[in-house]
């Protein structure tokens, strides 16, 4: 089977057509913290939304903040003009300060013009707790009701596991195509592993399963990668360019691994089912699971989890990269530049906006990051 879409990253809408035109929905996602499960339970395409190659957001930027991030402008943009335009509709969770405002200004330009999209935030709790289960549980509930009325199609525990074990084994796939960059000689660049995770967004699960099958079917008839000075883990703000870490790779380095939002941290470990309790399930699974420093009582375990993953994947150095206004990953060095410094872990903090505009300065720092880490053999 031919595998090569999974390496097309841009945004494609041809899979939201294509579901459209069958009568059911397809609504936009921001968050990895909205459950995907949930939509394909009530036969709905959920399309992880971005802003991949958005080069003008002045439309964008009209309604938001000057001190929005581009990112976040990005998707309005392309919400509002662009290849979001045709979902029928917007959930996202309180995940950032700008995925909130991205849904403030949806939800009054969708009354404003009486389109009658569907415009919808839950609310995730920012810590693990008792009270916050099930808190979490209900507005998934909540969200469940909703989205039952806009399908027309009942949610029940036994789509909601259907739906679970697919997740899964997208889930399963990637953890072995995250194992294959541990070798010397990796058969995949972080660039097209980026790629390979972003076009996730581009397809329904089932589709995306089969192609990750098709690839890891061929992986050892790929040819390794050998010219490079660097091993690399990229961690930070939701990066959505492959572009950006082609540049990375293009100065010697090669991305072995990632604490990414739409890399390895948005799929992460399998969600186990307790069929007493789908759906609470589910709502402790994406409560508990490591993705990003949203959740105020997980940093030491993100700073464990990079410092672990940069002795498995022997990481010479972290490139943190962090989105101008991201209040998420701004300032988070704060709890980990210590403890990296401790382990012995060298780190490039560069900060960056959606479109790559300063290609060389960025060539530049990272030449000299790789000159500085890279290792004899």
């Amino acid at each position: 089977m031919e595998y090569q879409r999974l390496f097309e990253s841009g945004i494609s809408t041809a899979a939201a057509q294509a579901w459209r035109a069958q009568g059911k929905k397809a609504l936009g996602v921001i968050c990895c913290h909205v459950p995907e499960e949930l939509f394909y339970a009530a036969d709905i395409l959920p399309v992880r939304m971005r802003a991949t190659d958005c080069v003008d957001n002045a439309e964008a930027q009209a309604w938001m903040s000057s001190f929005s991030c581009s990112f976040a402008r990005g998707i309005l943009q392309y919400w509002l003009a662009g290849p979001y335009k045709d979902l029928d509709g917007i959930v996202t969770s309180d995940g950032c300060m700008q995925a909130s405002r991205v849904y403030d200004n949806a939800a009054h330009i969708n009354a404003r013009e009486r389109t009658g999209k569907y415009i919808r935030q839950i609310d995730v709790p920012r810590k693990t707790s008792k009270r916050a289960y099930p808190f979490y549980k209900e507005e998934l509930q909540i969200l469940i009701s909703e989205l039952e009325k806009l399908s027309g199609s009942k949610v029940t525990d036994e789509k909601l596991k259907e739906a679970a074990a697919k997740f899964n084994e997208a889930r399963k796939l990637i953890a072995r195509i995250y194992a294959l960059r541990k070798e010397k000689h990796p058969v995949i660049s972080g660039a097209d592993c980026l790629r390979l995770t972003l076009s996730a967004t581009n397809m329904p699960i089932d589709e995306y399963v089969a192609l990750l099958k098709a690839f890891l079917a061929d992986a050892r008839n790929r040819t390794p990668i050998t010219d490079y000075r660097a091993r690399l883990m990229v961690i930070g703000s939701g990066l959505d360019d492959p572009q950006y870490l082609q540049l990375v790779e293009s100065k010697g380095a090669l991305v072995v691994q990632d604490a990414l939002c739409f890399g390895a941290r948005g799929f992460n470990e399998p969600l186990e089912i307790d069929d007493g309790d789908v759906l609470g399930s589910i709502a402790r699974y994406y409560l508990d699971r490591l993705v990003c420093p949203r959740m105020m009582d997980k940093h030491f375990e993100m700073d464990d989890y990079i410092i672990d993953a940069c002795k498995q994947w022997q990481v010479d150095g972290i490139l943190y990269q962090r989105m101008q206004y991201c209040e998420i990953w701004g300032g988070e060095a704060v709890y980990f530049q210590d403890r990296l410094k401790d382990a012995g872990i060298p780190m490039l903090t560069v900060e960056r906006e959606e479109q790559l505009a300063n290609a060389g300065q960025l060539g530049i720092r990272v030449e000299a990051f790789v000159e500085m880490v890279e290792k004899e053999d």
